[in-house]
């Protein structure tokens, strides 16, 4: 029978073609043996196992007769192209081979009587194959593992003779034994079926292409087609996809070289179908999408015109339809499997054109099928068989291929059974099918408008099959986005369909929301739309039935109005909330604070502006704002008195003021307008509350205030000339701040930065009140900004106590400090002391707090008032130490012998741009001793001022250490007692104490001193005693060379080796002969320790004289001199 499912693609044509083998001889219910076989071929197909299709047969089988062969094709004219049943036939009904499995053993006592047997089965298949090429072969089931080809002779002989017995080549018997590796085995054997099956399908290849030399292209150009057809489907049975394509592409050319006529439009049109549906999914195999996008054009352009009887037009659209729809699937199919897709070009659009003549096929289907004819009786469309021989021919003229049907009397009852088949068939689900996967696909590919757009066909769609609940879900969620793109024409034509949607259901709410907007500025209708669906809206309000929307449903009209008859007769349902602002109502709403703060003794002040856009005055009875502290919304509320409904001009603005007085605790807060509330209707019939988050607003108003700020830059100010404010240029101000009352102190601070490191810096804080009242309760917050580095807060300490130097324990900031109350001009001091031991600048906090009391309004309130000032400091060293190491010579000293004196210097100076006085200096020694008497510091009552450097030096000497285990040791601390020279003497004295360097000690077993006069004459003697002690607990060999100088002579011993006792000394006498006048350099004394070659002698120069001034040679004046001189 004709029905919409003969569009559908036969599963034959769309599954993947495989070689059919059968398998016979296996018990798989009652045999487990049999049935572990089967399973291994049957389970786990992955994509690496041969594509084959098996199924287990009886052995006696019928297969299908093969016809008998035609000796001419002379007189031979075809009914058709390709018959409905031969694509499966080929594909389950028919072997390429047929597999008898037998169990026998090599050793089997029985052997002659099984061969026999399976020679007996083996015939049977033969004998239901009569006709066929197909193959046949046999598997011996066997319980032990085969021995190598060629090892066991008993096998090979046997296999011989088994063979011959059934007439099979050797290549055709296989042995199968049921071991543990029987998979591996199971998939060496579909090897080896595929193989025949192959050469199964070749051969059918080569016999359909023999009978092309018997074909003429007069009589049989349908048998051209189907040859091709057969040849490219065996072609993919074969897995030979290339040439498959090849022969596809071949049939697809023939089959638009037929001669087309009303009556064999629809079979040349499904044939077609059926051959680019091949061609598409082979391209999209090969991944050559773009060949396939190419065909499936060059298909549509071939076809889109062969419309065929105008009495079955919506047979085409249908047939086209399903050709978008079908490469849309494969398309999608293709992206699945790794194909990429881009915007522009993926399956979408070919539903979206689907669905497109889908709709087109509903039209016609309207227009062409009468309402009330009837099936004719008998029904054409009936066959005998249940089905029709050939794909595409008419059940009534099956195999008529002349161009005038047989029968006009039976075409035009055909026709009429199509058609009321026709007007059966379920359109709108067809179409939101489509448009549903069109939806899909553009989501995916990230399309929206090409998404809203579809989701507004589905809706109609659903508002045709009178499904209104789901077309009312769909508008509702595309209408959004078109507010939001301002498409005002579409947003009022989808208003249109869901108003009446929500007529139909009596929605009352929905009902409501539409007629809103479409009374707003975002509609397009005329003004007489507008009136009549704003007279429907009062309707509604009054709690009536309103009048129908346009092109309604006739047939729905009177359950609608029963509906609306029993929403109006329910109680208790007259109250309807709406939050308009994700809509576009006819009524719009604004509201602002007059300021974005407010001083606590000030009025708050709030307006709301209110415009309607609809034809008529609109009516409301109430208007209330509210806010984010409910106490204040008594003061925000606006009713009506009595009957009178306060009204909205069209086109007019209106202002409605609002005003409270804030609380004290409120101070430091925001309040915010977290809704606005207008009541429509009345206790009568059905109150509306309309309800604004927020400031009011809709989804347009943004845009709006945007270009009216754009449209007042660009025309100036011109607008301030009219009374009537501007409504788009109205802004909305949602929150103001409570903030407190302005004070009317003043606080000054003096100090003199920048502030040194540990001393108390004094900061003087004076406070004047300039209130007319008296100030109470005044307290001071100083110290620390909070919200710095935490390590700042560490390192400051404030007190209130100058006296003394604050330690660690005192706070950053100190809090509420009371200064008790002031009369108006009185004046009060303060000194804040501040102490910081860290570098960097600092943010000071000074908050002075009181109260006071003050009229708002005829209300007494106390306002608590503050005043802050900050000042930024920063915090400098006011001196730095440097510490060098010198010898008694003043030489700079990189390492210090044990218990040998040296010099400490210490240089002081000044960073600080004030005057600092240092009252007084000290070392504390520690692993080292002075080796002076303690003495008076030498920077005592110094005044350092800015750049300058004040020095003192200190004597000392490192004892032999008890440890040997450390090179270095501490020297200890140097203290500085200073303050500023401007600070009163009371002020307490700041200790800085600096850690002195460590020093690098080196023991060295001999020390030398030189006893010599200050200075030496030419040519007078200069005694020299050089001390040699040794400083070690062994007797010490040292050899002494006194090397020779140009500027003098000497006598003693020039060079000399001696033995010198622990402890004790050894004293060498030189006289020196001063030859040269001025600083000389001295002879050189070179030691040498034989007994400690890894000591460096040359340390010990440093402790000998190097040089010494030589005065010229004196002579005796005389009186003749003294006279000249």
């Amino acid at each position: 029978m004709m029905s919409w499912s003969q569009w559908e693609l036969p599963p034959e044509l769309c599954c993947r073609p495989m070689a059919f083998v059968a398998l016979t001889g296996l018990d798989v219910v009652y045999n487990a043996i049999h049935r572990a076989i089967w399973d291994a071929f049957c389970g786990n197909r992955r994509a690496d196992r041969v594509p084959i299709s098996f199924k287990v047969l009886p052995g006696d089988h019928e297969y299908p007769k093969c016809r008998t062969k035609r000796a001419s094709y002379e007189w031979y004219i075809p009914k058709g192209i390709l018959k409905t049943g031969w694509m499966n036939k080929h594909l389950n009904l028919v072997p390429a081979l047929v597999v008898l499995f037998y169990e026998l053993d090599w050793d089997d006592p029985q052997w002659k009587e099984k061969q026999s047997e399976c020679a007996t089965k083996v015939e049977i298949v033969r004998t239901s194959l009569q006709g066929r090429n197909t193959k046949v072969a046999v598997v011996l089931i066997q319980k032990k593992t085969p021995l190598p080809p060629g090892e066991d002779l008993v096998a090979s002989e046997k296999a011989a003779a088994l063979c011959n017995a059934c007439d099979l080549s050797g290549k055709s018997l296989f042995v199968l034994p049921h071991t543990d590796h029987l998979v591996g085995y199971i998939i060496r054997l579909e090897n080896a079926f595929y193989e025949h099956a192959q050469t199964y399908y070749y051969t059918e290849i080569r016999r359909v292409k023999s009978h092309k030399e018997f074909l003429n292209k007069t009589t049989h150009q349908l048998l051209f087609v189907r040859h091709q057809f057969k040849t490219a489907f065996f072609s993919e049975l074969k897995q030979d996809t290339q040439n498959a394509l090849k022969y596809y592409k071949t049939a697809y050319s023939l089959v638009h070289e037929l001669r087309a006529h009303e009556t064999n439009m629809l079979e040349i049109k499904t044939m077609a179908g059926f051959i680019n549906y091949k061609i598409c999914r082979l391209c999209f195999q090969h991944n050559t999408p773009l060949d396939a996008i190419a065909q499936f054009r060059k298909h549509i352009d071939l076809c889109k015109k062969k419309i065929g009887s105008a009495e079955l037009a919506f047979e085409h659209s249908a047939w086209m339809s399903k050709q978008f729809q079908s490469f849309g699937e494969l398309f999608d199919e293709a992206i699945k499997l790794g194909l990429t897709a881009i915007q522009t070009q993926n399956p979408g659009f070919y539903y979206q054109q689907a669905a497109c003549y889908s709709q087109d096929r509903k039209q016609l289907a309207q227009q062409l099928c009468q309402a009330g004819a009837t099936c004719p009786s008998p029904d054409p469309l009936d066959t005998q068989t249940g089905g029709l021989d050939f794909y595409g021919q008419r059940p009534w003229r099956q195999g008529h291929q002349s161009i005038d049907p047989p029968d006009a009397e039976k075409e035009k009852r055909g026709i009429l059974a199509l058609q009321v088949k026709e007007r059966d068939i379920p359109h709108s689900e067809l179409i939101i099918a489509l448009l549903s996967n069109a939806v899909a696909q553009f989501k995916k590919y990230k399309c929206p408008r090409m998404k809203s757009h579809l989701m507004v066909q589905m809706g109609e769609e659903y508002h045709h099959a009178k499904d209104y609940t789901k077309a009312l879900k769909l508008l509702d969620y595309v209408m959004c986005d078109y507010r939001t793109e301002r498409w005002w024409g579409l947003l009022t034509a989808i208003l249109t369909t869901a108003l009446r949607c929500a007529y139909l259901m009596a929605s009352i709410k929905d009902y409501i929301i539409y007629c809103m907007e479409l009374l707003g500025r975002a509609s397009t209708l005329n003004e007489e739309q507008k009136s009549r669906i704003e007279k429907n809206l009062i309707k509604v309000l009054r709690n009536e039935v309103p009048d129908p929307e346009p092109d309604c449903d006739p047939s729905s009209m009177s359950a609608a109005r029963s509906l609306w008859s029993d929403r109006t007769a329910l109680a208790g349902s007259n109250e309807l909330s709406i939050e308009v602002q994700d809509y576009i109502p006819f009524i719009q709403c604004k509201a602002r604070f007059q300021s974005p703060s407010f001083h606590v003794d000030q009025l708050i002040q709030l307006k709301v502006f209110l415009r309607a856009d609809c034809p008529h005055l609109v009516s409301f009875k109430k208007l209330s704002v509210s806010l984010s502290n409910q106490e204040y919304n008594q003061w925000c509320v606006l009713e009506s008195s009595g009957q009178e409904a306060m009204t909205l001009v069209p086109g007019k603005t209106q202002c409605y003021n609002f005003s409270f007085v804030a609380k004290t605790e409120d101070v430091g807060k925001k309040i915010e307008m977290t809704g606005i509330e207008m009541m429509l209707g009345s206790d009568m019939g059905r109150c509306v509350f309309l309800s604004w988050r927020g400031a009011g607003g809709d989804v347009a108003s943004g845009h709006e205030a945007l270009q009216a700020s754009r449209s007042s830059r660009r025309w100036g100010r011109s607008a301030e000339a009219r009374q009537e404010p501007d409504w788009d240029g109205l802004s909305m101000q949602h929150s103001t701040m409570i903030i407190s009352r302005v004070p009317k102190i003043s606080v000054q601070l003096n100090h003199q930065p920048p502030l040194l490191t540990n001393e108390m810096y004094c900061i003087s804080l004076t406070v004047q009140s300039h209130e007319d009242a008296l100030v109470k309760d005044v307290k001071l917050t100083a110290g620390l900004k909070p919200g710095q580095d935490a390590n700042l807060g560490q390192s400051t300490h404030v007190t209130l106590d100058g006296s003394t130097v604050s330690d660690d324990s005192a706070p950053s900031l100190l809090p509420d400090i009371p200064l008790g109350d002031l009369k108006p001009g009185e004046k009060l001091e303060r000194c804040v002391y501040v102490r910081c031991v860290s570098m960097g600048p600092r943010v000071f906090l000074f908050h002075v707090a009181y109260s006071i009391n003050t009229t708002v309004e005829g209300r007494h309130i106390v306002c608590k008032c503050h005043k802050d000032e900050t000042v930024s400091i920063e915090t400098v060293v006011p001196f730095e130490v440097s510490v060098k190491f010198l010898s008694t010579k003043f030489e700079p000293l990189e390492r210090v012998a044990v218990d040998i004196p040296f010099l400490l210097m210490a240089d002081v100076l000044s960073s600080s741009p004030w005057p600092l006085l240092l009252t007084s200096s000290s070392l504390q020694p520690l692993a080292v001793t002075s080796n002076t008497p303690q003495s008076q510091s030498q920077l005592q009552e110094v005044v350092l001022r800015t750049g300058e450097c004040a020095s003192e030096c200190f004597c000392l000497r490192c004892p032999p250490l008890t440890s040997s285990s450390s090179s270095t040791v501490a020297t200890g601390h140097y203290r500085i007692s200073w303050r500023r020279k401007s600070c009163s003497p009371d002020s307490p004295l700041i200790q800085t104490t600096v850690t002195l360097p460590h020093v690098i000690l080196e023991s060295v077993p001999l020390y030398i001193h030189a006893d010599l006069p200050s200075f030496g004459r030419v040519r007078e003697s200069l005694p020299i005693c050089y001390r040699i002690e040794n400083r070690t607990s062994l007797v010490q060999e040292v050899e002494m060379v006194v090397d020779a100088s140009d500027a003098f002579m000497f006598s003693g011993l020039k060079q000399v080796r001696l033995r010198i006792l622990p402890g004790s000394e050894q004293q060498m006498l030189y006289n020196y002969y001063p030859l040269m006048a001025g600083y000389q350099t001295l002879p050189q004394l070179s030691i040498s320790l034989p007994r400690s070659p890894s000591f460096n002698t040359q340390a010990l120069k440093r402790f000998l004289p190097q040089r010494i001034f030589v005065k010229p040679q004196g002579r005796q004046l005389d009186d003749t001199s003294i006279a000249a001189a």
